[in-house]
């Protein structure tokens, strides 16, 4: 009993001692009060408390290569775990990730960063030593991954990191208690509904959410923003800025990271109109809308409405008309007179910044986010005379044209999941030492896997490679430089002609000795520099 109690403890966040009676009474009612009761219920309240303290937070940032999860790299990375009261436990982490040879960084992502690839190779972890790092001490059991926009660009690096290393890409955000959530919309929507008390900074005459400023007109001491272990600290300072300022809609916020009380309060069962924060919204409106819940997406999804947009336009319109909107090009999009389908996939498991309708009663709520009650109340109510139209949405939805399929097998990893068999022989490989490896040839049969292997082995344990596997690595690794060489030269190129401080000198000349030092010797290509 006592580990169900714990099991159920874990899942509903409980914050108060009426929470606990409730569950107590629930599980096990007073019928008498005699010793035994008694014993019982404290070896419950014991569970309880371990419970409680064995979550915790880990803060963390990433500075990479460039902005894409599937194509770019891990340099730096840095996190600090706090206990669910925001207070530090432990040292910080702040580590290097050793670039490969096989890839050019973004010379604009280094000129934020001032990270030097031969730094990282200097100091830096293998991908394969920082995948374990991240699973056996940072993503532990029962840990709230917490990030600034982490849900949408440093899980991706995290994930694909996984991917391309042989262990699970998913498992270290949900599994054991564990958990992510995501402080930029929780900034979003407490400058939306609940802003008193915080500096809200303003650029140019807009607002703006950008850490650093959040930080500058709060008072709070971000010195050197852009190096990860300064944003960590920096976030956790706004996370308790927002904890101070606005308890209540924190704490809720926090509640809504659990994908299963999101359902509650969206889905399909009971369509109720919410209130949704999300960067797709208006920045005028401080990215906050009241949605509907309108149909069916793909995974167990759900696709919403922005009650902000009249439907009667849209719910007449055929499916040709509707999938031209839904997948216009951003040049469509710029054309005058384009209207843009205002319908949106929300992902149950990213943390979503929802919120019924009541959060909008306190003060001026409604006024804030430019809506009033009438307005939402009569567009829902066309939404739910014309079900053809949520009908038409969903199977645009389910028809939704793929990508391109890249042909890089490090750049498919949501083109399907692996089967029981497969996942078991990555576990092994992902287990297995250099000496293990010379002699381990799996049977995937999931095509992606075995590339997979061969990168892996060429850039964790290259002396586990046989004389053919290293033939093709190398010619792999020269054919994905070729690809990355001509961006990395026009980047190169402007920058040149740019004012540049004496650090991103530096950076520009490691850039070129870096190109000097990864391309191919010996004429291995008369297309690369010598």
């Amino acid at each position: 009993m006592e580990n169900d109690i714990h099991q159920y403890i874990r899942h509903k966040e409980p914050s108060s001692l009426p929470f606990l009676v409730r569950i107590l009474w629930v599980h096990h009612p007073p019928r008498h009060y005699d010793g035994v009761f008694l014993c019982y219920w404290i070896k419950i309240l014991i569970c309880f408390t371990m419970a409680i303290m064995s979550q915790t937070f880990f803060f963390y940032d990433l500075e990479t290569s460039g902005l894409s999860g599937r194509h770019d790299r891990v340099m730096q990375f840095a996190g600090q775990r706090t206990d669910m009261n925001l207070q530090p436990i432990g040292e910080p982490v702040n580590v290097l990730v050793a670039l490969n040879d096989d890839t050019l960084p973004s010379p604009d992502a280094l000129m934020v960063t001032g990270i030097s690839p031969q730094h990282t190779v200097a100091d830096g972890y293998t991908e394969a030593q920082f995948a374990d790092m991240l699973l056996n001490e940072i993503f532990t059991e029962d840990t709230i991954a917490v990030g600034f926009n982490n849900i949408r660009f440093d899980d991706e690096f995290v994930r694909h990191l996984f991917w391309r290393n042989f262990r699970d890409p998913y498992e270290w955000s949900w599994r054991d208690g564990r958990s992510r959530w995501d402080l930029l919309d929780v900034v979003r929507m407490t400058r939306a509904l609940r802003p008193e008390g915080i500096v809200w900074p303003v650029v140019d005459g807009k607002p703006s959410n950008r850490l650093e400023l959040m930080t500058k007109e709060n008072g709070i001491d971000h010195m050197k923003a852009h190096d990860a272990l300064s944003d960590v600290e920096a976030l956790i300072d706004v996370t308790r800025l927002l904890r101070d300022k606005q308890p209540q809609l924190y704490e809720y916020l926090l509640k809504m990271r659990d994908k299963n009380e999101v359902k509650k309060l969206v889905n399909l069962d009971n369509k109720q109109p919410f209130v949704y924060t999300s960067g797709r919204f208006d920045a005028e409106f401080h990215k906050t809308t009241v949605a509907f819940p309108l149909t069916s997406g793909k995974n167990g999804n759900v696709v919403v409405y922005d009650l902000r947009i009249d439907p009667t336009q849209f719910i007449d319109a055929d499916s040709k008309e509707l999938a031209k909107k839904m997948y216009a090009t951003w040049e469509e999009r710029q054309a005058e007179g384009f209207v843009s389908l205002p319908v949106k996939e929300m992902q149950y498991n990213r943390a979503p910044a929802v919120a019924p309708l009541s959060v909008l009663e306190r003060e001026d709520g409604w006024s804030r986010i430019g809506l009033d009650k009438a307005t939402i109340e009569n567009h829902r109510k066309i939404l739910l005379s014309a079900p053809h139209f949520a009908e038409n949405i969903r199977t645009l939805f389910e028809n939704k044209p793929e990508y391109k399929k890249d042909p890089d097998a490090e750049e498919q990893l949501y083109d399907g999941f692996l089967n029981d068999a497969d996942r078991m022989r990555v576990l092994s490989v992902g287990s297995a030492n250099e000496a293990t490896l010379s002699d381990l040839h799996p049977e995937f049969q999931d095509e992606r896997l075995s590339p997979l292997l061969l990168h892996y082995k060429a850039r964790n344990y290259p002396r586990s490679l046989s004389a053919d596997e290293s033939a093709a690595w190398e010619k792999w690794r020269v054919e994905h430089l070729q690809k990355q060489l001509p961006g990395f030269m026009k980047a190169m190129e402007r920058l040149s002609r740019q004012e540049l401080n004496d650090k991103q000198q530096f950076i520009m000349q490691e850039l070129q000795l870096w190109l000097e030092s990864v391309a191919p010797i010996d004429g291995g290509d008369d297309s690369m520099p010598d």
